[in-house]
């Protein structure tokens, strides 16, 4: 069930008295929000723009964003976001690390990763997606993927 020690669970029962258990994300809980934050980050920064949970990309804007959003993450980038910062993956292909589960027919030459931090715990990502692999750029998308990530993070809270 993909369920780990410290998920968040609902609980509910049925009129029959079964017990129902729902994974709770509280990154989903953003939905539009997430959503128009995510579109506004990437008209700045022209990139492919992510903010996951721990699990699936909830929200995605830019070039690509129908292919991946909603997609559920590769174990690679489980394994960054639990990890608990801000990380720089350059040329991807070549380091076989997959974004998403499904192969993309538009693949990233890099990505930069930063994790949602919410109350202590890790809540998921903002995963910026560049195409063109320039290293100037990564130098700014490292800060803005940061900022993104203690921003949704510090909402989360409130």
């Amino acid at each position: 069930l993909r369920i780990r020690e410290g998920d968040p669970l609902e609980i509910f029962t049925s009129r029959e008295g079964e017990i129902m258990l729902k994974k709770y994300s509280p990154v989903g809980e953003l939905g539009e929000f997430a959503a128009s934050y995510a579109q506004a980050l990437a008209q700045t920064v022209e990139a492919l723009v992510c903010i996951t949970d721990r699990d699936y990309v909830i929200a995605a804007a830019g070039a690509g964003k129908k292919e991946i959003e909603g997609e559920h993450l590769s174990e690679e980038m489980e394994e960054l976001i639990e990890k608990r910062g801000t990380y720089v993956v350059d040329d991807v292909q070549q380091q076989d690390i997959p974004i998403v589960t499904k192969p993309l027919s538009n693949a990233p030459k890099s990505v930069v990763l930063s994790s949602i931090m919410c109350n202590g715990d890790c809540q998921g990502a903002v995963i910026l997606l560049e195409k063109n692999g320039k290293k100037d750029e990564l130098a700014i998308l490292k800060p803005l993927a940061s900022a993104a990530a203690n921003f949704l993070g510090k909402t989360m809270e409130q």
